[in-house]
């Protein structure tokens, strides 16, 4: 067998630096391209402003079956009042100079981001490919394509669920007295992080797999550490302000959680049993041999 060479510490820190400078030249350049398409991704992160996000076809056709099996209780709590809410048209202001740009700025940066997911885990692989065998080598395309698809689907999956639910909550206390007037970058910058946490909430799989694949975690072993996921979850989400915010933060992370105990027990490195020692095997001798 030949020995693994071992990197001193000083070519390690060589090795990331090159890996880390790809990255951010790949993130430039997904900059770049997705610059022109950065005022769309702002038009569709502004959606929910008027109101009409998929929660009002749930509501509609939840009260539908209400009024029509339980009509006391609808009258009673006047849901005909919430569907007939009229949609407003609201729009982002800002009061900073340059401000728009700086945002464009970012929405650029974080599609560019996302783009250059392919690029960003291959070299992260690349980093941690000297420590592994040549079989687990092998997984270095597997690797990258479930963890950009785990990012993508995380960020989308806060977008088209998460993020109207949020906006619709928040505009549900406007009254006569109290009206919204959301900032551009408080609006905006709160969405952004959201997007990266929520990705990076959906690695969690990914990681696992790797970890049980390697040895180092097992199905039981994250199976009787539920309630110390659930206290770390809770602390994760604790970091934002608001109730709502910490809650689909929470929920997604634990549920993470369970399904990776689920891919560690289906996709974890089995135990071998042990072979008997022939030596310890007592074998019976006929008599008078």
């Amino acid at each position: 067998m030949s020995e693994e060479k071992v990197l001193p510490f000083l070519e390690h820190l060589v090795e990331l630096r090159k890996r880390l400078i790809v990255i951010f030249v790949a993130v430039v350049i997904g900059m770049g391209l997705s610059w022109n398409i950065s005022t769309n991704v702002l038009d569709f992160v502004q959606r929910p402003l008027t109101g009409k996000t998929y929660l009002t076809d749930v509501k509609r056709l939840i009260y539908g079956e209400i009024k029509e099996k339980i009509p006391a209780l609808y009258e009673r709590y006047k849901l005909d009042q919430e569907l007939n809410v009229p949609f407003k048209e609201r729009k982002l202001n800002y009061s900073a100079p340059l401000e728009p740009f700086f945002i464009q700025c970012k929405i650029s940066m974080l599609t560019g981001f996302l783009l250059a997911l392919p690029v960003v885990f291959h070299q992260i692989w690349l980093f941690v490919a000297p420590g592994l065998t040549r079989k687990e080598k092998r997984m270095a395309v597997p690797f990258v394509t479930a963890s950009t698809v785990s990012f993508c689907v995380g960020a989308m999956f806060f977008l088209v669920v998460i993020w109207p639910v949020i906006i619709n909550f928040s505009i549900s206390y406007e009254s006569e007295g109290l009206q919204s007037w959301f900032n551009l970058s408080a609006y905006m910058n709160f969405c952004l992080r959201l997007i990266l946490v929520f990705g990076l909430i959906f690695e969690l799989p990914i990681l696992t797999l790797l970890l049980a694949r390697f040895g180092i975690v097992n199905g039981p072993m994250l199976g009787a550490r539920r309630k110390y996921a659930l206290l770390a979850s809770a602390i994760i989400a604790a970091f934002h302000a608001d109730l709502i915010t910490m809650f689909v933060i929470m929920l997604p992370l634990y549920l993470m959680y369970e399904i990776s105990i689920w891919v560690a027990y289906l996709f974890g490195r089995k135990k071998k049993k042990p072979e008997p020692d022939d030596d310890d095997t007592d074998e019976t001798l006929p008599v008078g041999a």
